[in-house]
C-alpha cells in the first residue's frame, strides 16, 4: 500500500498538466478529469487510512538521510482525507458554479496544482521538498485568488503574493539554518542530530523563530494575518472554501506543528508562544468579523479566529508535556485542536459554497442586501444556518465537541496553573461573539422580506446542491468520532504520535 503514496502528488499534476494541454474546447472533459481525479484521491486517502511508514522513491543507497522519502503517520493521515474531501466537495461546485467565468480549464489545472501541492506538503519527509511542495500550492493560490480579473481581485491577489512570499522567504530561511546546524534536511535525520546543547544556542532560536514567523503568515494567525481578509472574499466561491478550509491548515497549521514539535522538538517558550498566538487569533478574528457585512469578508475573518482555536489547543497540549503538566488536560487539548481542525474544515467549506451560492443567485455580498431567502433557496438556508450552529458551538453538531474538548483541557491544567482559567473564558466568550454574528448571517440574508430585486432567484443547480448536502451531513455526524472504538482508529493515531514527538524533543 506504501507504494499509493507517489499518486497523492502524481493524480493531481498529472490530470491538471492533461487538462491544461487538451480541453480548452472541452469544458466537459475538464470537469470530468478534475472530478475524477478529486474523487480518486479522496478513495485514496481513506484506503490508506491505517497504513502508517516511509516509501523511499528511488534508490538512492544510504537512506535515510540521502534521497528523497514520503512519510505518513496518524497527523498525516487525517491531514489527507480532510484536504482531498473539501477538495472533492470544491470540484462539484466548480462544475456549474465557474460557468461564469472564461477558461475553466486553466482554472482546473491551478486548481489541482494546488491539491497537489498540498499532499506534497502533508506527504513529505525533508524540508526542502517541503518548501518545493509548499510553494507550488502557494503560487497556484495566488493565480486563483485574481482569477475573477476584476480590480478587486487582482489587489487582493498581489497583497496575498507579498505576503505570502515575504513567508515563503522566511520558511526557506528556517530551513537553510536548520541545514547549516545539523547538516541534514531530512526530517528524521535533523531530529537525531540535533541535541541540547544545539537547541540551547541563539541559531536554534533564530531557526524557530523563523519557521514560526512563515508557518504563522501562511496560517494567517495573527499578527500574520493582513492578506486573509482580502484573499478569500476576492477568489471564486470553490477556492475560498479551499483556502480557508485546507490551504491555511495544510500550508500554515500542519506544517507549524509538523516542524516545531517533530523535527526541532517544542521547548516551553515556543508553547507557550503558540497559546498566546492562539488566544490573540481567535480574540481579534472574532472581534473583527462581528463588524462585517460583506458574507464573505465576514466568513475570512471568522477563519483567523477559528485557527486560534487550533493552535491554542495543540500548544496547550504541547506545553503541559513539556512542563510537566497534566497528562489528561494535554491529551484533551491535543484531541480537541486535531478535532477542530477537520471540523472546521467541514463547516467552513461549506458556508464559503453556501456563500457562493448565495452570491450567484443574488448578485451581492453584502447582508444588507439580501432578505427573505429561505423561501427562495431552501436547501442553502437550511445547510447554512446548520454550518452557523456548528461552528458557533451549539450541540450537537462537530464544531460543539471540538470545542468543548479544549474548554476541559483548559480548566483541567488550571488545577494546577489557575492562569489557564483566563483561557476557558476566552473560547466561551470568542465562541458567544461567534454565534452573535453568524445570526446576524442568517437574520439579513434569509430571514425578513425578499427584496423586490430578489424576486426571481431560484435555489442552486444540482451540482452546486451535491457538496453542501455532503458537507452539513458531516457537520452533523461527525461528533461519533469521539465515540470509544472509532475513536481510537479515527483520532487518536494522530494524537498519540504528536504526544511521543513532544515527549521526544525533551530527550
Amino acid at each position: 500500500m506504501k507504494s499509493l503514496f507517489p499518486l497523492f502528488m502524481a493524480i493531481p499534476l498529472g490530470c491538471a498538466f492533461l487538462i491544461t494541454l487538451g480541453t480548452k474546447k472541452l469544458p466537459r472533459v475538464a470537469d470530468i478529469l478534475a472530478s475524477l481525479a478529486t474523487i480518486s484521491l479522496f478513495v485514496l486517502s481513506i484506503l490508506i487510512f491505517r497504513i502508517h511508514g516511509s516509501y523511499k522513491m528511488g534508490d538512492w543507497g544510504g537512506w535515510p538521510p540521502i534521497g528523497i522519502n514520503l512519510e505518513i503517520d496518524g497527523f498525516s493521515n487525517i491531514m489527507l482525507v480532510v484536504v482531498n474531501l473539501v477538495a472533492l466537495a470544491a470540484t462539484l461546485f466548480s462544475i456549474k458554479y465557474m460557468e461564469q467565468y472564461t477558461a475553466k480549464y486553466k482554472y482546473y489545472g491551478l486548481f489541482l496544482l494546488m491539491v497537489g501541492g498540498m499532499n506534497g506538503v502533508i506527504l513529505t519527509g525533508d524540508l526542502f521538498n517541503l518548501f518545493v511542495f509548499l510553494e507550488i500550492a502557494s503560487i497556484a493560490s495566488y493565480a486563483l485568488v485574481a482569477f475573477g480579473c476584476e480590480h478587486e481581485e487582482l489587489e487582493a491577489s498581489f497583497k496575498y503574493l507579498v505576503l505570502g512570499s515575504i513567508g515563503s522567504t522566511f520558511i526557506l530561511l528556517g530551513v537553510a539554518l536548520t541545514y547549516g546546524l545539523t547538516g541534514q534536511l531530512n526530517m528524521e535525520a535533523v531530529t537525531k542530530v540535533l541535541t541540547p546543547e544545539i537547541r540551547s544556542t541563539f541559531i536554534f532560536i533564530l531557526t524557530s523563530t523563523s519557521f514560526i514567523v512563515g508557518f504563522g503568515i501562511k496560517a494567517a494567525l495573527v499578527p500574520f494575518h493582513p492578506w486573509l481578509p482580502d484573499a478569500h472574499p476576492s477568489a471564486p466561491a470553490p477556492i475560498s472554501a479551499m483556502l480557508s478550509g485546507v490551504l491555511i491548515k495544510a500550508l500554515g497549521i500542519y506544517t507549524i506543528i509538523r516542524v516545531l514539535v517533530n523535527v526541532l522538538g517544542l521547548t516551553p517558550l515556543f508553547g507557550l508562544l503558540l497559546i498566546v498566538l492562539g488566544a490573540l487569533s481567535m480574540i481579534i478574528g472574532a472581534l473583527l468579523a462581528a463588524g462585517q457585512w460583506d458574507f464573505k469578508r465576514l466568513l475570512a475573518y471568522s477563519s483567523i479566529s477559528q485557527m486560534g482555536y487550533i493552535i491554542l489547543g495543540i500548544g496547550l497540549g504541547g506545553y503541559l508535556i513539556v512542563t510537566g503538566g497534566s497528562d489528561t488536560a494535554a491529551s484533551l487539548a491535543i484531541l480537541g485542536g486535531i478535532f477542530h481542525l477537520g471540523n472546521h474544515a467541514v463547516f467552513k467549506s461549506l458556508l464559503f459554497l453556501c456563500s457562493g451560492s448565495i452570491e450567484q443567485a443574488t448578485g451581492t455580498r453584502l447582508l444588507q442586501e439580501m432578505g427573505g431567502l429561505r423561501s427562495k433557496m431552501p436547501l442553502t438556508r437550511t445547510t447554512c444556518t446548520i454550518a452557523s450552529l456548528s461552528i458557533s458551538g451549539i450541540p450537537p453538531l462537530n464544531g460543539f465537541w471540538s470545542k468543548l474538548l479544549i474548554v476541559i483541557a483548559t480548566i483541567l491544567a488550571a488545577f494546577k496553573q489557575p492562569l489557564f482559567f483566563i483561557l476557558t473564558a476566552i473560547i466561551i466568550l470568542v465562541s458567544f461573539i461567534t454565534l452573535t454574528y453568524y445570526l446576524k448571517v442568517l437574520r439579513f440574508a434569509f430571514l425578513g422580506e425578499l427584496p423586490e430585486s430578489l424576486k426571481q432567484i431560484r435555489e442552486a443547480p444540482f451540482f452546486m446542491c451535491i457538496p453542501l448536502v455532503i458537507l452539513v451531513i458531516l457537520c452533523v455526524g461527525m461528533g461519533i468520532l469521539l465515540i470509544p472504538g472509532i475513536r481510537e482508529i479515527a483520532l487518536d493515531p494522530a494524537v498519540n504520535m504528536l504526544k511521543q514527538a513532544v515527549q521526544a524533543g525533551l530527550n
